[in-house]
């Protein structure tokens, strides 16, 4: 097999990853509506790993390049057995107790930092599961989902592949195109330009004063030093993406500014029940919040120049657009914690919270940064000042834009696809992903801290049910 990147270091985002404070990995699940035949998901893998260089090379000591490597993919394919009595009728918990010790089974780091687990365990939402743990220096979310996209085929249409599925993504307006388009508006534009550098040197005050001493305030929701290495437990919830995007429409936002909104309103609504139990069982909802609560949640940004799904061989490809790996950066997104009487109201404010940050330069600022400490003080260094800077803000969202249509795998139907992580120094993490006009809410926890995350989720269905009903109550939809 030939091995054409590596010599290619690590993106800034990957060296980070794969720093020892940090040995950050994605684990996705993702359910089916059959039964897994293991001979076939092992045949498919013999087939395939030869053409995903990530898969068949394993990290240099130092971390800094790809080296490539023989791969047995049988010591990369985990098919436990399962005694019936041990799972009961609660598969849903033997899933998540199976993927929950998986966070201190470390990988083998003489070989590729990957392997995929068969539990052929019926849940809620599924005949069986696949897990795929990878370290996150492999790539990100997109770069996962051209490999999905890779590797299935439309069920509909097992003759078509599936990057047609895959809906077409546009770079929002930025600030320099807003400029030329209102070029003859002298004022506006000036106006505009002091806005964006005015915003782009907050942001990177905030973005030095978080890794240095700003702390977010201690809430049932904060994790304490030693989060980053303690075992997290992982929780999904499937909801309507039809429900979001009717939202999105009638609020004139976009579906991230939708999640931002359910996020801030349903955390919200959790936290004040922490902080006052006994209400939980009346019903009432007086609010017990304490005031000026700081609550940050790091956004991801991806910052392809394409940002659209391209076929792996292409994203492979060194003069690629839209390169595998890790390109991405973060915004830091300030969330107001308040209990409202109008559901609505967080959406207007995660569209405003929202809106002041893309009229900035955060993201490509805070990448530059990470790219300029590898350089200026090692990778070592860099990965702990991006560390103290996650460990003193709250939570991290992410959003990925999976397919519109069902896919399966070798004959497996998939029914959810879930991406969530861990070794991340935060003791909450949600992702979301959009799969056949579903999106599956993911939260990775730290139990000792928050105990019960299906709370969390069911906030989050609660409220994304309150937006669309006091949008019909409006008459807005």
């Amino acid at each position: 097999m030939s091995m054409t990147n590596e010599e290619e270091p690590l993106s800034p985002m990957a060296r980070v990853f794969q720093s020892p404070c940090i040995d950050y990995f994605a684990v996705s699940t993702i359910g089916f509506k059959t039964k897994i035949k293991p001979d076939v998901v092992l045949d498919a893998l013999k087939h395939n790993v030869s053409k995903h260089p990530r898969f068949y090379c394993k990290l240099s000591k130092n971390g800094a390049k790809w080296i490539e490597t023989q791969v047995n993919v049988e010591d990369h394919l985990v098919v436990p057995y399962i005694d019936p009595e041990e799972i009961g009728e609660d598969g849903d918990g033997f899933v998540g107790d199976y993927i929950s010790r998986l966070t201190f089974n470390p990988l083998d780091r003489s070989r590729p930092l990957w392997d995929i687990h068969i539990l052929n365990v019926k849940t809620s939402d599924a005949e069986a599961v696949g897990v795929l743990r990878a370290h996150h220096s492999l790539g990100d979310g997109t770069s996962m989902v051209s490999l999905l996209l890779a590797c299935t085929h439309k069920t509909s249409d097992p003759t078509n592949t599936c990057s047609t599925s895959i809906p077409s993504l546009k770079r929002r307006q930025t600030a320099s195109y807003n400029l030329k388009k209102e070029r003859w508006y002298l004022f506006t534009a000036i106006g505009s330009t002091m806005r964006l550098i005015w915003n782009t040197i907050v942001d990177m005050l905030l973005l030095v004063a978080t890794g240095l001493f700003l702390k977010d305030t201690n809430t049932p929701l904060k994790g304490g030093e030693d989060v980053g290495s303690n075992p997290k437990r992982f929780y999904h919830r499937i909801v309507s993406l039809g429900d979001i995007k009717l939202i999105k429409n009638a609020m004139n936002m976009t579906i991230n500014d939708v999640l931002v909104g359910i996020t801030q309103a349903s955390l919200s609504r959790y936290l004040n029940k922490q902080y006052d139990k006994k209400n939980e069982e009346d019903g009432s909802k007086p609010n017990h919040l304490p005031r000026g609560i700081r609550f940050r949640s790091g956004c991801t940004v991806n910052l392809r120049s394409e940002i659209d799904f391209k076929p792996l061989a292409e994203m492979m490809a060194k003069d690629s657009k839209c390169r595998f790996g890790n390109h991405f950066s973060f915004i830091t997104v300030p969330f107001s914690i308040s209990l409202q009487t109008d559901p609505l109201v967080y959406l207007k404010m995660s569209k405003s919270i929202m809106a002041r940050k893309k009229h900035s330069y955060h993201a490509a600022l805070a990448y530059w940064l990470i790219n300029l400490g590898h350089k200026v003080l090692g990778a070592e260094v860099t990965a702990r000042l991006f560390n103290q800077h996650v460990m003193n803000t709250t939570t991290c969202i992410s959003n990925v834009v999976g397919p519109m249509e069902e896919i399966s795998f070798r004959g497996h139907p998939i029914s959810y696809i879930a991406a969530s992580g861990y070794g991340h120094s935060q003791a909450l993490l949600i992702h979301f992903v959009s799969y056949a006009g579903k999106m599956t809410i993911s939260l990775a926890v730290d139990p000792t801290v928050i105990p019960y995350p299906h709370k969390i989720c069911d906030e989050m269905e609660d409220s994304l049910k309150e937006m669309k009903a006091a949008l019909w109550e409006r008459g807005l939809l």
